[in-house]
């Protein structure tokens, strides 16, 4: 039989919505300290607990076709994004992502 195909796969971002996926599991606490650090500049995407950010990041990828390299930014570069257009909802979901991604070093900036 088979293997069966999650129902993302045939979206253009299905491989970054699987590695958020892979990082959650692997590295819960991460998630939680990217929600941490991103509460400012990310207050509704840093909503619940850090599953709740990777969902955030997973909704973003599968709305937003063209948002796919903000998950590799250096956060710092979506802080200054979202200064100057405070509705990239995108940049906003994905900022805890590029925080997780980035490493622990960009954890502690606050927006």
């Amino acid at each position: 039989m088979p293997e069966k195909k999650p129902e993302w796969s045939t979206l253009p971002n299905a491989v970054h919505i699987d590695r958020v996926l892979a990082s959650v599991r692997s590295t819960p606490s991460s998630w939680g300290a990217a929600r941490d650090a991103a509460r400012g500049a990310a207050r509704d995407a840093a909503r619940g607990a850090a599953r709740g950010a990777a969902w955030d990041a997973i909704a973003a990828l599968v709305a937003w076709d063209d948002c796919a390299w903000m998950i590799d930014a250096e956060p710092q570069m979506l802080r200054d994004l979202l200064t100057h257009n405070p509705s990239n909802h995108a940049a906003r979901l994905l900022l805890p992502a590029a925080i997780v991604f980035k490493g622990a070093s960009n954890a502690g900036k606050e927006a």
